[in-house]
């Protein structure tokens, strides 16, 4: 059996019986945004430290665990807190949380962060919908033996974001007047805040918005047949399009500012995600 999804079924044998019922969406919530697990009616809750060799978030503000729960009835386990490159862990266990959210039946991963827009069309606040992504500045997680249970390969990746369940975002967005901005994210490893150049660098390559993580867990997903949508919560300029250094901080007080219209739009996308997919 292959090493990767040995580990994994291990992982999903260690919880199987405390999952409480079969998650249709996964939704990953991203730094700032975590408050959305603790304004729902929990039904369940495993916490990482105890799954077997399961890696646990360092970042402050994350809790570390999978919350379970109903949204207007459509079945959802959120990731409260994922774990990042950047933190020292292997790309494998990076994407290991949404490898076994699949394992546990979820179909769909709705991915959130928070992001430095890079466009100058945006500012603190605003929402981008992901469309594609630019994941060449960090390891693949499909590098090494490929885990045929989990897909092929050498995996399609032309519509890495589901162009349905962006349409349903889409039109959610503007039945709650919220004003969505589109475009392309992109991984760089982190920790630090990239430099005015390396801002400059993500714009000439295309990108919209960059940040530390969600491209890989896109890569893995994409990689197991998951549809894929992703929001970034856009929680600064990136570094030298205003003269204000980037703060940690500053990510977790836009995303505070903005969460209640954050909830808004991720509870009804995924109400309407349920009912259509």
């Amino acid at each position: 059996m292959n090493q990767v999804y040995k580990r994994l079924t291990e992982c999903y044998d260690s919880i199987q019986e405390r999952i409480p019922f079969e998650p249709k969406v996964a939704l990953v919530l991203g730094s700032g945004l975590g408050d959305l697990a603790d304004r729902v009616e929990i039904e369940g809750i495993l916490d990482y430290h105890d799954i077997q060799g399961f890696p646990v978030s360092t970042v402050q503000g994350h809790k570390g665990r999978f919350v379970f729960t109903h949204i207007n009835g459509v079945p959802v386990v959120m990731m409260q807190g994922r774990v990042h490159y950047y933190e020292g862990y292997s790309m494998e266990d990076v994407v290991l949380p949404a490898r076994l959210m699949k394992m546990m039946g979820a179909k769909i991963l709705f991915l959130t962060n928070a992001a430095g827009g890079v466009n100058f069309s945006f500012k603190a606040g605003d929402f981008m919908m992901i469309t594609d992504q630019i994941a060449s500045f960090v390891p693949s997680p499909l590098i090494g033996s490929n885990a045929d249970e989990l897909g092929p390969r050498f995996c399609d990746m032309s519509h890495v974001y589901d162009l349905d369940l962006q349409e349903i975002i889409r039109q959610t967005a503007r039945d709650l007047d919220i004003d969505l901005k589109e475009g392309v994210y992109l991984q760089l490893t982190g920790p630090a805040f990239e430099t005015p150049a390396e801002v400059r660098m993500v714009r000439a390559l295309g990108g919209d918005a960059v940040g530390m993580s969600t491209a890989c867990e896109a890569v893995a997903a994409n990689h197991m047949g998951m549809k894929i949508c992703g929001i970034s919560c856009i929680s600064n300029l990136g570094c030298g399009m205003t003269d204000q250094p980037l703060s940690h901080t500053e990510v977790a007080e836009t995303a505070d500012r903005v969460a209640p219209v954050f909830r808004a739009l991720v509870t009804e996308a995924i109400t309407r995600m349920g009912k259509e997919c």
